[in-house]
């Protein structure tokens, strides 16, 4: 397969180009140049050598040429650009200026869905972001060796309603809670500062509820936990986090259950299934 890959921050995207890559896939790379790390030109040159090109973030017709060009009728999308950016600092081509002006709505899934759309009419599908990373998905139930307590537990079955209700409306994917009580609700920051901010509000004791969308579309924005989110936790005072299982990207693996293995933070993974029943 020709592969595109069309990179944000993070290593995200390092872990998808080594995947596509192990597979056989012939990959091109689109870097956004405001998010991509610059490393990333480092791991493509390696080989099997993969095409990569550094485009800013509102050059969507260009985007689309290149990967025409190379051949590409499917493409990935990963790594984060920060919510603030696609409000801030894009500079719009044509392209993606007839994006925009069809929105009805500027948040960052109707953004990103158009997109699509528009790399649809191209003839490039965006397949799930997903695809090559199937055993760092999240799985179900404790993942750590401690589990949680009878109140952490409380905590976390208090706040998963509340977290769909606020993912569903495109809010944000994480809320913070402590003793039945919301402590704290994700909306563009991300998740490490809203742990940050839950522990200077309710000390510590803060349970952490991430979760996907309902209907999550795995093309882009799937929700992700790294060792830096144990750390968060860790610093913040915050003793249990749950995800959602088969739908959050474990980025640094095993590592994640080892950090919090040592921290004394429990992990848990919600049902998928649960979600659909309840």
């Amino acid at each position: 397969m020709r592969l595109g890959l069309i990179a944000g921050n993070g290593r995200f995207p390092f872990l998808v180009l080594d995947a596509a890559r192990a597979a056989g896939h012939d990959v091109t790379v689109i870097a956004i140049k405001e998010e991509a790390f610059p490393d990333l030109a480092d791991l493509a040159a390696r080989p099997p050598a993969a095409a990569l090109h550094w485009v800013s973030l509102g050059q969507l017709g260009k985007c689309i040429n290149l990967l025409k060009a190379s051949g590409v009728s499917q493409a990935v999308m990963a790594g984060q650009v920060k919510h603030t950016k696609l409000f801030a600092d894009i500079v719009p081509d044509l392209t993606l200026a007839g994006v925009l002006m069809r929105l009805k709505a500027r948040n960052t899934d109707a953004i990103i869905s158009g997109i699509a759309d528009v790399l649809g009419d191209h003839g490039i599908t965006l397949m799930d972001s997903t695809s090559f990373l199937a055993p760092l998905m999240a799985g179900e139930g404790v993942l750590t060796r401690r589990a949680p307590t009878g109140q952490e537990r409380a905590d976390l079955e208090f706040g998963y309603s509340i977290a769909d209700r606020i993912a569903g409306l495109d809010i944000g994917q994480t809320i913070a809670v402590k003793s039945g009580a919301v402590v704290a609700i994700e909306a563009m920051e991300g998740t490490d500062q809203i742990i940050a901010r839950a522990g200077q509000l309710a000390a510590r004791g803060v349970a952490i509820i991430k979760v996907a969308k309902p209907g999550q579309d795995m093309r882009f924005d799937v929700p992700v936990i790294g060792v830096s989110t144990i750390a968060a936790m860790k610093s913040a005072g915050a003793t249990a986090l749950s995800v959602d299982a088969g739908k959050t990207l474990m980025i640094d693996g095993r590592a994640i259950i080892n950090a919090a293995d040592e921290a004394g933070i429990t992990v848990v993974g919600r049902s998928v299934q649960r979600v659909k029943d309840s």
